[in-house]
């Protein structure tokens, strides 16, 4: 492999990275900002509030999202073993 296959390659890594990651990550900011701005209005300014909605969110978000990761991450292996085997 030469310089400019193996850039892509990481190229392709990040992107897929961003992609898996990208569902948990966005409902988990959503939810810290809901929770976040609630806390601003009640003025309850308890730290470990917001962690067990944060979680009970990842949690659902991540069991929904799994078909879509696990494929996405299943399309990328087989891409990656097609570069393997053609080098």
């Amino acid at each position: 492999m030469n310089e400019i296959a193996i850039l892509e390659l990481i190229q392709q890594t990040c992107f897929m990275i961003l992609k898996i990651s990208a569902p948990v990550l966005i409902i988990s900011f959503i939810v810290g900002l809901v929770i976040s701005l609630l806390q601003a209005l009640t003025q309850i300014q308890e730290a470990t509030i917001s962690f067990v909605p944060k979680l009970a969110a990842i949690l659902v978000t991540f069991s929904l999202a799994f078909p879509y990761m696990l494929q996405n991450l299943m399309e990328f292996t087989q891409f990656l073993f097609d570069k393997i085997k053609v080098s």
